[in-house]
């Protein structure tokens, strides 16, 4: 077997059993944080495809996880409309603004774009926290909404009685945030977009509208964050403000990603899957006496990683898992057969 045929063994192997750990772990609190874990992985993944392609630092991603949120759960309750369908339209929603924040913000340097995008969510927040309606749909201001449970699973109101509906469907987002994430990085828009972010004024010289590129990467970041704003709505049953519209929420994912490796692929699943158990046990623990010291968790990694790993941890894990190729993939072999 080569090399590369062993890596997509490996990949398919982890792929399978990732679906496999229902048939054996039953604890809805393991299948929960599991959950979890596969949500954060999947918001920094979509997160990555603006932050870490288009080389700028958005830091208010969480107002398109409550725009997610707040639209699909008013079309529930207002006009019974399926949350599915609802995911799809708060999913449009999101995109136009996130287009509406990237035409004028992305054509900045330095932090000005990272300002704008805080700016933008916190505003958001008080704006939704101080109105009790919009129109013919009830937003209850700082009280939120919530959305009334139904006795029995129904995929059509996207509720289930057990966990493990909610953990396949938020597993088979996180592949296709992958696969999207693959795609672009391998298309020549993804080629453009990374030059881009790393030398504008040189990919601008070669014919490259950067500004535009960005933008598109910003829809799209946009459109599939969303989709986990409804994802977190019909998991939990009741979304506020300070939930979904949160800096927390979006400082959370840019230190993942930082952490992890932005600009890659595995990067975001790493560091979710490192990080997210930390900051979950310390929210448990110890939210009620020292509320926020995830953050600093996070702060103090990212501070580490970045003064001995700057490109991420996905570049160490990277080298051990090609050793592990090598030693077990018949790497070493193919290469003693090259120098023989």
């Amino acid at each position: 077997m080569t090399p590369e045929r062993f890596k997509k063994f490996c990949l398919a192997a982890a792929v399978l059993a990732a679906f496999a750990v229902p048939l054996v772990v039953h604890s809805p609190t393991y299948l929960h944080m599991l959950i979890m874990l596969f949500l954060y992985a999947y918001m920094t993944t979509t997160w990555n495809l603006v932050g870490g392609f288009a080389g700028v630092l958005p830091l208010g991603h969480s107002v398109f996880v409550g725009i997610g949120a707040y639209v699909s759960t008013m079309l529930w309750l207002q006009w019974g409309i399926s949350p599915w369908i609802g995911m799809f339209a708060g999913g449009i929603l999101a995109a136009f603004v996130g287009v509406l924040i990237g035409l004028p913000t992305l054509k900045m340097r330095g932090a000005y774009f990272a300002l704008s995008t805080m700016a933008f969510v916190e505003g958001m927040r008080v704006i939704v926290e101080n109105l009790d309606k919009v129109g013919p749909f009830v937003l209850n201001g700082p009280r939120g909404l919530n959305i009334p449970p139904i006795e029995h699973d129904s995929f059509a109101a996207f509720q289930f009685i057990d966990k493990q509906p909610y953990y396949y469907i938020v597993l088979v987002m996180l592949l296709l945030a992958v696969f999207i994430t693959w795609r672009v990085a391998r298309s020549k828009m993804g080629y453009l977009l990374m030059a881009g972010g790393e030398e504008p004024d040189a990919a601008q010289a070669l014919g490259a509208n950067v500004t535009r590129l960005k933008v598109m990467a910003m829809a799209l970041s946009s459109f599939l964050t969303a989709l986990a704003g409804t994802f977190i709505a019909q998991l939990t049953l009741f979304i506020y403000p300070k939930s979904v519209l949160t800096l927390d929420l979006s400082f959370e994912l840019a230190f993942i990603a930082l952490i992890g490796g932005r600009g890659s692929i595995a990067g975001p699943i790493l560091g979710a899957l490192l990080l997210r158990p930390v900051t979950e046990v310390s929210r448990m623990y110890l939210s009620d006496s020292l509320p926020g010291l995830h953050l600093i968790i996070l702060g103090v990694v990212l501070i580490l990683v970045m003064l001995f790993q700057p490109r991420g941890l996905q570049e160490p894990l990277g080298r051990l898992f090609d050793r592990f190729v090598r030693r077990f993939g018949g790497g070493d072999k193919a290469a003693a057969e090259v120098d023989a």
